[in-house]
């Protein structure tokens, strides 16, 4: 990146950070988020090294998943309703329960059944990444590209912590004890969430007023655009869980399992900087239409690893360059998502929509995975690399079939103080 592109993107976000509370909740948020990056492969590794088994590892996983897919909505509802601290706070400290549960579980040999329950009921916790985007909606209400640079942010730091939370996890949890994972993520988790809950001079305020999907007690699924964004975030979700399932498989038929992490990194960061870039750019077209070039994008971009699969078995280098040019659109795809989320809804159901949007790409990530790991078992490596190519493009068709609803209002006024330069 040239000097002078780097500068304008150091200071664009220096100036968003710079508002009063902003770099607070941002990194508090942060903390939370990055426990739960932690907790999946921390929960993988504690159950295959005290149980020896990957199927009930995997299983467990999956029972969270589930739990987590109905809970996110139902806890982004309370959230809309009470606010953020008066929910978070409770929730987070509830948690510790469940994971103390299974822990001791593990330690005393309950039998596996007991694990599932303890895991589902402790998965569905608070949306900090949602709440940290609806409290950017609030402070820059009146600013659409600070919104815009806003919500480049968080996706970019949710990649952050996609590519430094597993690797943590996998450190503490090889170099200190099984458990020393998951229990860094717990008490990580409640911190930043406490914490978070703690800044209240940034915490929206409830509206006096309900919307009136509110009044009717409706969900804000029975926003058709809504329902166009969950499907294509779900497809999105098929994308991250087959790309991790894949990769790990392919890198262990070359002998290099342990690169595996290092690869997905390497999505994670295409993301990461392309999330950031994307930021300094002032959108000049409706976010639907945004929305589908992104979409449309991410399913070219994605050719490029199932093409250097299939050339052969291609050496690591090869595979990481395609992985990180993959990764590059999906940032901008998913802020353009998030974005249209909060056009679409009232600011009364903002928490709720979002974690709808997160449960979509939850239960993707989850029947991704599945899909990958069939083909990893019954066909030649670097073959799953087809699963994520196929989900891009179901979510294209998706997002075209439904795209008279991702009607947003038009953002070629959308520039602002915040944004300094084009990219």
């Amino acid at each position: 990146m040239p000097a002078r592109a780097r500068f304008a993107l150091l200071a664009s976000y220096r100036r968003l950070l710079s508002a009063p509370g902003a770099a607070a909740f941002t990194l508090s948020g942060l903390l939370g988020r990055l426990a739960l990056s932690m907790s999946g492969v921390s929960l993988v590794v504690l159950l295959t090294e005290r149980r020896g088994s990957y199927a009930l590892a995997g299983t467990v996983a999956a029972a969270g998943l589930v739990t987590a897919s109905v809970g996110l909505p139902l806890v982004g509802r309370l959230v809309d309703r009470y606010g953020q601290a008066r929910v978070t706070v409770p929730t987070a400290l509830y948690q510790l329960a469940p994971v103390t549960a299974l822990l001791l579980c593990v330690r005393f040999g309950a039998p596996d059944w007991a694990l599932y329950p303890c895991w589902a009921a402790g998965a569905a916790g608070p949306n900090l990444g949602g709440m940290a985007r609806a409290r950017w909606a609030h402070l820059y209400r009146g600013d659409p590209a600070a919104r815009h640079l806003a919500n480049s942010l968080e996706q970019s730091l949710d990649e952050l912590c996609f590519m430094s939370g597993p690797v943590l996890g996998m450190v503490l949890c090889t170099t200190v004890a099984p458990e020393a994972g998951l229990v860094t993520a717990a008490v990580l988790g409640a911190t930043g969430a406490l914490l978070f809950s703690a800044q209240r001079r940034t915490e929206p305020p409830l509206s006096d007023a309900p919307s009136p999907q509110e009044r009717r007690g409706r969900s804000p699924l029975r926003i058709p655009g809504l329902r166009v964004l969950m499907l294509t975030f779900l497809a999105t979700g098929m994308i991250f869980g087959a790309l991790d399932i894949t990769t790990v498989a392919y890198a262990q038929s070359l002998g290099h399992k342990p690169a595996a992490g290092l690869l997905l990194g390497l999505v994670a960061g295409g993301s990461c900087v392309a999330g950031l870039v994307f930021g300094l750019l002032t959108p000049r077209r409706a976010p639907g239409v945004r929305f589908l070039t992104g979409v449309a994008a991410m399913a070219g971009v994605l050719l490029l690893p199932f093409l250097a699969a299939g050339l052969g078995r291609v050496g690591l280098v090869t595979l990481g360059v395609a992985l990180f040019a993959a990764g590059t659109a999906t940032a901008p795809t998913m802020v353009t998502g998030m974005s249209l989320v909060q056009e679409l809804v009232s600011p009364r159901q903002l928490n709720e929509a979002m974690a709808v949007a997160v449960s979509g790409i939850v239960v993707g990530i989850s029947a991704g995975a599945a899909l990958a790991g069939a083909v990893a078992d019954h066909a030649a490596p670097g073959a799953g690399y087809a699963v994520p190519v196929c989900a891009a493009a179901l979510a294209l068709l998706i997002a075209l079939a439904g795209r008279r609803h991702l009607r947003g209002p038009s953002t070629a006024e959308e520039s602002g103080p915040i944004v300094s330069a084009s990219v």
